[in-house]
């Protein structure tokens, strides 16, 4: 019995992916774009990024003159001095320096609503300071967003190290392989709700319909609580493939994956139950076909090669590396490990120098 479900999740697992892998929203050729767009760069300790950035900022093509304004949170490296170096070389930014963190905030949520509330644009792109973007890409995006209210292109996630490529491929499949992206685009469930805020674009009208950002004041998932109270507001949108446009590099070794999961995971499936759900679902899809399989159940085999096609799916739609895809397995079970760790964890994780 207990095979049979396994074996069952694992192709409607696979019938998911390959429709998102066919249908997901891609980047068109780049054309001229008129619509007036403001840029919000939250920064804290981020001094070894400032100047890659402002560069891929300054190549950015077909946009109307776009505002760009970096947020500078109370950072205690040189990212204001390297800043000001930007500025006093002429490059056309605006710096805002957060006010200090009330209570009921995170840094990240506060700075972005110092940077709304100057926004001019009819366009609020938000782009963490670790991205690197084509020269086209906000331009590209807009096109993606069409006439919905938000779209988050997802950047190409880098993925070095060996524990690097254990977990972060699992961010692009944890959704190609469970929400109908197209469905997602048109539906009012905040289940469906997929975004991240790396690189994402919205209306500042819809943004004004929540009162910016201050509906995620406290919330450690900023990027997928703002797209749920967009959604709720009544507000469309979804995710797009971003990987042709953007990439990034999270985190660079697993001490810094542990830190920066540990900090979010157990606000990702909403409560514990839900985290028992997702941990549930990590077990039957990745760890149990490989038990059955080896335990003499035929069923088994299939779900895992199942499972690992969805892998190798989402890896061809993202730049990633399809090979890994095999590694499922072991990716699950360090999933599960982080989740755990991340409940336990809460209220003692630090990150850049702040207490989650």
């Amino acid at each position: 019995m207990l095979t049979n479900l396994i074996f069952f999740a694992s192709v409607a697992l696979l019938w998911l992916a390959v429709a998102n892998f066919f249908t997901i929203r891609r980047p068109a050729p780049a054309a001229e774009r008129s619509e007036p767009v403001t840029i919000l760069i939250p920064v804290r300790n981020e001094a070894e990024n400032i100047a890659d950035l402002i560069l891929s900022l300054q190549a950015q093509q077909f946009l109307n003159k776009p505002g760009i304004i970096f947020i500078n949170d109370s950072s205690t490296d040189e990212t204001s001095d390297k800043l000001q170096e930007a500025k006093d070389g002429g490059a056309q930014i605006k710096v805002i320096n957060a006010p200090e963190l009330p209570d009921g905030w995170l840094g990240k949520p506060w700075a972005l609503q110092q940077g709304y509330l100057q926004a001019k644009g009819e366009i609020v792109v938000t782009l963490d300071a670790d991205v690197r973007l084509t020269s086209t890409a906000i331009a590209q995006a807009l096109d993606m967003l069409g006439d919905r209210s938000f779209i988050s292109p997802y950047p190409r996630q880098i993925a070095k190290t060996f524990s690097e490529r254990l977990i972060q491929p699992l961010l692009q499949w944890s959704w190609m392989s469970t929400v109908p992206l197209r469905v997602a685009e048109k539906s009012g469930r905040t289940s469906f709700a997929v975004a991240n805020g790396q690189f994402f674009l919205v209306r500042k009208s819809a943004l004004d319909q929540i009162g910016g950002f201050t509906s995620i004041a406290s919330e450690v998932l900023d990027d997928m609580e703002l797209a749920r109270t967009l959604i709720k507001s009544g507000a469309f949108g979804g995710v797009a493939d971003g990987s042709s446009l953007a990439q990034t590099r999270m985190y660079k070794n697993f001490s810094e994956i542990k830190a920066g999961y540990g900090k979010s995971l157990w606000k990702a499936f909403g409560s514990q139950s839900g985290s028992a759900g997702a941990i549930a679902f990590l077990f039957i899809t990745g760890i149990a076909p490989v038990i059955a399989w080896f335990s003499g159940h035929p069923l088994g085999f299939f779900a895992y090669q199942f499972v690992v096609i969805t892998r190798a799916l989402s890896a061809a739609r993202s730049h990633g590396r399809i090979l890994d895809s095999i590694l499922h397995p072991i990716s699950s079970a360090i999933l599960i490990y982080l989740i755990i760790y991340s409940w336990r964890a809460r209220g003692v994780v630090t990150w850049k120098g702040r207490t989650l």
